[in-house]
């Protein structure tokens, strides 16, 4: 199969000729179906990987469809690539904030975008070795390199070869979908799937949307040296987290000097000359527009759905993707879906427990349910936002049925001492008792912090089991120790406060 079925990746220098090589390589020879697979595997990224490998692992017959590149969006252009560019940025505004703590830098400190951005490929391709067509052959699974079609409730083909399964799984994912903005068929954009390819730093980048991916995005770029304007609604800053997390993280993003404008569905955007993109808000002629060199449109996604023959394996599905039922079961009973192609989760790690659900169903005639798993989700702006159970929105709705405990971090020494104590951990429990529902916390680490509560919400500890774990002082993560200080306070009621005054009394 030497035609390519994607295009190239930009730039072709040896770090994408290498991640090339790995999770699409162009000489690659599709193999010859022999026999029916325990299990074939629409989908290359996280979801369809750990589907395809755990099956493999257990003994299965497998066969993996890719139509693009191994490793999906969060190796090629998701979670890798921008964790990498966001580091970079870190470190920028490191230096810049470092006299605040009395380190003081002599000249001037020069970012070098295009070095950032070679190190963020060369990163990826490092990391593509895990992901590559050889590893998942290695492992016995016969990899397909193409588009994958269903033809039938129990066959799917691909390269011209058709493939009969027992058992399959739908991986597919989603895709940037461009937002309804007047004037936007009219601009160049980026989106998450080109923003990497970047090799020279925009002057002025504009970002749309306000979600995880825009917030991250607009920090680092600003932080890089970009004049960064960040186009919201008026739902505001991260809108589906805690209101005064987004506050917080907007007083952060104007500290990195990201502007923000509150235009909405009312953004307007006009062509101009050398690829400006002139952006007005349609409400307010007398507003001073702004005009940026790049636009990167950061909401919006849509399932790939498209294409696959779900009609002809009976396979609904709808504008939000695949359905399922809580056994990631589709309307074929013979197909599952995981990942982004059906879940509200668009995460890697719950892709990743999405597929292990698959694999324990499908093929082991298993009931583990979507809705028993704990899901903590992270947005990597500096300081961090994370959270793990229902929303805030659903949390307002179920209030009466909760209590919240709140430690600000400006109360923690270590947050202190780094002089970051902006944020707070917030636990929510099941009024009168220790049971934990759900937590968020703004905070320098909040990512790595909400795994602790994940993992309690997971093994059933409480609250107040949580306040007799001993941290390491001074930590962060003293913060979620604390809250469970503040939750067996409220056990301290007056009558058994009164009752312990009388027993010292009477013990002296």
């Amino acid at each position: 199969m030497n035609t390519p079925r994607f295009e190239p990746l930009a730039p072709l220098d040896e770090h994408n000729l290498k991640l090339e090589s790995n999770v699409a390589p162009r000489d690659w020879k599709n193999p010859e179906p022999l026999g029916r697979y325990n299990l074939v595997v629409i989908g290359g990224g996280t979801a369809g990987l750990v589907a395809a490998a755990g099956s493999a692992g257990m003994g299965a017959k497998v066969a993996l469809i890719e139509r693009q590149l191994l490793g999906g969006d969060c190796l090629n252009v998701g979670c890798v690539p921008s964790k990498a560019v966001i580091a970079s940025a870190h470190a920028a505004a490191g230096i810049r904030d470092a006299e605040k703590l009395g380190v003081t830098v002599e000249g001037k400190v020069k970012v070098d975008f295009g070095a950032a951005m070679e190190r963020m490929r060369k990163l990826r391709s490092d990391i593509a070795p895990h992901d590559s067509a050889q590893r998942f052959t290695e492992l016995g699974i016969d990899v397909y390199l193409g588009s994958a079609s269903f033809t039938g409730p129990d066959t799917v083909e691909v390269d011209g070869k058709t493939l009969s399964f027992s058992k399959a799984v739908i991986a597919t994912g989603a895709r940037a979908a461009a937002p309804p903005i007047d004037g936007l068929d009219e601009v160049e954009y980026l989106t998450n799937e080109t923003l990497f390819s970047l090799t020279e730093l925009p002057p002025r980048l504009g970002v749309v949307g306000a979600g995880p991916i825009g917030c991250e995005m607009a920090q680092a770029f600003a932080r890089l040296g970009s004049k960064v304007t960040l186009f919201t609604s008026p739902s505001g800053i991260l809108p589906k987290e805690a209101p005064d997390a987004g506050t917080i993280i907007g007083k952060h993003l104007l500290h990195d000097g990201v502007k923000i404008r509150d235009y909405g569905s009312d953004l307007l955007l006009k062509p101009e000359a050398n690829g400006v993109i002139h952006c007005s808000d349609k409400r307010d002629s007398g507003d001073h527009p702004v005009e940026v060199d790049k636009l990167l449109i950061a909401v919006g996604r849509a399932p790939n759905v498209n294409g696959m023959g779900l009609e002809a394996a009976g396979v609904a599905f709808g504008k939000s993707g695949v359905e399922v039922n809580d056994y990631l079961q589709t309307t074929n009973k013979r197909i599952y879906a995981a990942g982004d192609v059906c879940s509200r989760f668009q995460f890697t790690h719950a892709a990743d427990f999405m597929a292990r659900t698959v694999i324990r169903n499908a093929l082991f005639k298993g009931r583990s349910k979507m809705s028993d798993l704990v899901i903590p989700w992270a947005t990597y702006t500096s300081p961090e936002v994370a959270h793990v159970g229902p929303t805030w929105r659903e949390l307002e709705d179920r209030k009466h049925e909760l209590d919240h405990f709140t430690v600000d971090m400006g109360s923690v020494d270590r947050a202190i001492l780094e002089g970051d104590t902006d944020g707070f951990v917030r636990i929510f429990v099941k009024k009168g008792s220790d049971k934990i529902v759900a937590a968020s916390i703004v905070a320098k680490n909040a990512g790595d912090l909400i795994s602790q509560v994940s993992q309690a919400m997971t093994a059933g500890v409480g609250l107040g089991s949580i306040a007799g774990t001993i941290s390491p002082y001074p930590t962060q993560g003293e913060a979620i120790r604390k809250a469970g200080d503040l939750y067996n306070r409220t056990k301290l009621t007056p009558l058994v406060a009164k009752l312990f005054k009388k027993w010292l009394e009477w013990t002296r």
